[in-house]
């Protein structure tokens, strides 16, 4: 007989009084229609863009995929049972088509009942591997595309616990897995043993800045489970599933292959584990090996970094983020830091960038200087690449384009990371002779695809970039009308071909081949829009204006059929935002959104209630700016309070609303945003937080964008706190949390003692706690019961229902 599991709620608004005894509920048919629907496949393609390959999963998980048995370790959550995450989102059946081809063919010998998770194409791009989740463990599987025909290699015994549990060989006939050790010893259940002593903790005194973290060790009994669980045997399998014994048992957390498949980078967590920082902090070790196996050279070592200087551009100090040099056959490129790793000390140079070449017998070398926090190169096919710094707290970035043969560099980019509207677009990349992807460059010619936003709409492009004069011309421009184009790839730029992908607000997303110099589209999907119900839905991207001149945007909704004309009927109206810190006033006014994205209603929204009569404004911008020296976060509230009250005024100016009659709400921050919008204002009827964090005091050293911490700027923690300000607090409330939240600094324990508080103080407020739910929602039985009490809620208070 299937186990029922009852969910408790906690009362508020006079509906019952103590607690409520409630099974899951679904929302009313015209929510119910749009929230269980069939979702399309997502479709992927190798690099040629011969193949497409499409990957079908079930819209929503069960409750019972999230009752499987669960260990949490170190920033981990596994199934100590099959060895791989407990929150994967598996893929349940693949098809494939040739690009030309009219029709996808079904792949055929998939497992039954699939659990397909890590596709990974081969070198040659002939091959479709992938992992299945058995009820006992992690096999691994192998597509020919030619023949759609999929092959077991492995029995169930991959260990996925630390990700990706395999590695293709560069010659596309052999996988490195990892396995789990024959010798593996039983995991320890300590839930009924005597302590033999208290778990101690000690400090040496230096300052730190280490944010709140889930899912820690805690004893060491956990951290013999912790390293029970992520050992691993490394074993070369081939395609005819002959396994051949490479490495013993580690813990691996890191396996690359240099560009020319001749060295193997392994990475190894080390030991001593911390109980206060997850394991990317743990200590970890890097070597070298050759193609037979022996030992090269160990390249770094990274010591328990449990202390950390201040501040978003603060990094560790040695070698840091360490990987092969793309357009080289086995060169290392890593960066290190020149300033300590501390931002707040003054210097001319933050970091240096060195290669390191095989088989590393002789020093690094110097490469470039960044005067930012380096972060990132893009290699090329020609003898350029392009280097990225940027800092945090100016919200600056720069790139410059370095000439490899003279060393000589250029600054190509120079803006506000948030500056939208002078993004200059990603360049085009290809895959060299070893298989890597690289910028693109014929004869110093280069190109660039761009998202395209403007004050006057969104206008994604290509250009071309002379990398010699830095000159750039524009190729192409998105411009159909009624539709938005997105640039996905380029094809052939000398016949003008490029891959498309095109929607509007009642056409779902597809793909299309596009000839930019004929005019000529190819259709390469053709999925159905599942939401037809919304079709005669009203959608408009409004633009309006803060007290303070802010420019600001959202995307209305109204009801099908209802008269814009006239405007007699005064409709109850709905907000959903999230609010985003700016340094300066002119990028916080930019408009992202388009009319013609696709309307995909789904629980992160209240897109739903527009066919319940409500008129909806969805992703209301709502920009905290903090100018010059000055934080955002210094004046939070009143910024809050005015983004609230003109989202409002600018749609009642429409006269659609009934201004007495607005609801807000938010996910995670946003719904910290909606907790605070009904402490200190009163523009809001009602409102709904869901999986937010109310007691700044807990996430103390720092939270969001604040870098801050509780003792620099206590007045900050306490002003934007709204449990400090509880009392204050009386206008109905629907609180919504997973009782399993993963996200840090939204610990469940926030929205518990928050409820406590208000429910005490004698705010009319409901709790509800979804069981097994992490931070984004999974299950069909929790999704669509937390639409029926934000329907239930929503009619009470704004339809008096």
């Amino acid at each position: 007989m299937k186990k029922t599991i009852t969910m408790v709620f906690l009362a508020m608004i006079g509906l019952i009084n103590g607690q409520e005894n409630l099974n899951y509920q679904q929302p009313s048919g015209e929510i119910l229609k749009l929230a269980d629907y069939q979702r399309p496949p997502s479709v992927s393609m190798d690099s040629k863009r011969e193949w497409m390959i499409f990957s079908y999963r079930d819209t929503y998980k069960s409750l019972e995929e999230l009752n499987q048995q669960e260990m949490r370790l170190g920033g981990l959550r596994i199934n100590p049972i099959t060895n791989i995450s407990s929150s994967m989102t598996y893929i349940t059946n693949l098809k494939i088509k040739k690009v030309k081809d009219k029709d996808e063919t079904q792949v055929k010998g998939l497992p039954k009942g699939a659990k397909i998770a890590y596709t990974t194409l081969s070198p040659d791009e002939k091959k479709l591997a992938f992992t299945n989740t058995t009820e006992k463990g992690v096999e691994l599987w192998v597509i020919d595309l030619a023949s759609a025909l999929a092959t077991r290699l492995t029995a169930d015994q991959l260990n996925a616990n630390l990700g990706m549990p395999y590695l293709w060989y560069k010659d596309s006939k052999n996988l490195l897995v990892k396995t789990i050790p024959k010798d593996k010893p039983k995991l320890i259940d300590s839930s009924k043993d005597l302590p033999t002593g208290p778990i101690v903790s000690t400090s040496d005194g230096k300052v730190s800045q280490n944010r709140t973290y889930q899912d820690l060790l805690k004893n060491p009994q956990d951290e013999i489970n912790f390293e029970t669980l992520t050992k691993a045997d490394l074993k070369k399998v081939n395609l005819n599933g002959e396994i051949t014994e490479e490495k013993t048992a580690d813990i691996y957390t890191g396996m690359s292959f240099s560009p020319d498949g001749k060295y193997l980078m392994l990475t190894t967590i080390k030991k001593p584990f911390s109980y206060i920082v997850p394991l990317s902090r743990f200590p970890m070790t890097t070597t070298i090996y050759d193609q037979a196996g022996n030992l090269v050279r160990t390249v770094n070592e990274v010591p328990l970094t449990e202390i950390m200087p201040k501040g978003f551009s603060s990094v560790r100090t040695g070698k840091r983020n360490m990987t092969w040099r793309d357009d080289q056959p086995a060169t290392l490129v890593y960066a290190e830091a020149l300033d300590g790793g501390d931002q707040n000390k003054t210097a001319e140079y933050r970091d240096e960038i060195f290669t390191w070449e095989a088989p590393f017998t002789t020093d690094p070398k110097s490469l470039f200087r960044t005067k930012q926090r380096y972060s990132g190169t893009e290699w090329s096919n020609s003898n350029y690449a392009v280097i990225s710094e940027s800092w945090y707290d100016s919200r600056n970035t720069k790139s410059f384009l370095l000439d490899l043969n003279s060393g000589n560099s250029r600054m190509i980019e120079d803006r506000n990371f948030q500056d939208v509207y002078n993004d200059p677009g990603q360049f085009f990349e290809t895959k060299n002779e070893y298989g890597r992807n690289v910028i693109d460059v014929k004869k110093d010619i280069a190109y660039l695809i761009g998202e395209g936003f403007t004050k006057d709409g969104q206008k994604p492009f290509i250009d071309e970039h002379n990398l010699k004069s830095l000159a750039k011309k524009r190729l192409y421009t998105a411009q159909v009308s009624g539709v938005k184009e997105s640039i996905i790839d380029i094809m052939d730029i000398e016949k003008g071909e490029i891959l498309v992908r095109q929607e509007s607000a009642t056409q779902y997303p597809n793909s299309y081949k596009k000839n930019i110099k004929t005019g000529k589209v190819e259709v390469l999907t053709n999925f159905e829009n599942p939401f037809a119900s919304l079709g005669k839905v009203y959608k408009e991207v409004i633009k309006y204006k803060r007290n303070d001149g802010v420019d600001l945007t959202g995307t209305l909704y109204l009801p099908a059929g209802y008269d814009r004309k006239s405007k007699k009927e005064k409709l109850p109206l709905l907000i959903w935002a999230y609010p985003t810190e700016f340094k300066d006033k002119s990028t916080a006014g930019m408009n992202t959104q388009n009319p013609n994205d696709f309307t995909f209603p789904s629980y992160g929204s209240f897109i739903y209630w527009v066919t319940k009569g409500y008129a909806v404004l969805d992703d209301a911008a709502f920009p905290i700016i903090g100018e010059g020296k000055a934080e955002p976060n210094d004046t939070f509230i009143p910024q809050l309070l005015a983004n609230g009250k003109a989202a409002i005024d600018a749609v009642d100016q429409l006269g659609y609303i009934d201004r007495k009659k607005v609801a807000v709400g938010g996910h995670s921050y946003g719904a910290f945003m909606t907790a605070n919008l009904l402490t200190h204002g009163n523009d809001f009827a009602c409102g709904i937080a869901r999986s937010g964090a109310y007691n700044r005091t807990l996430t103390p050293f720092g939270f969001q964008s604040e870098q801050r911490n509780y003792w620099d700027v206590p007045e900050v923690y306490n002003t934007m706190s709204p449990f400090m300000h509880a009392d204050k607090m009386k206008t109905p409330m629907l609180l919504i949390h997973g009782d399993a939240d993963n996200n840090p600094g939204t610990f469940t324990l926030q929205t518990e003692r928050y409820f406590q508080a208000l429910k005490n103080l004698g705010a009319p407020v409901r709790m509800v706690l979804l069981p097994k739910e992490s931070h984004g929602y999974a299950a069909k039985e929790s999704i669509l019961h937390t639409l029926w009490e934000q329907e239930q809620f929503l009619d009470k208070c704004l339809k008096g229902k």
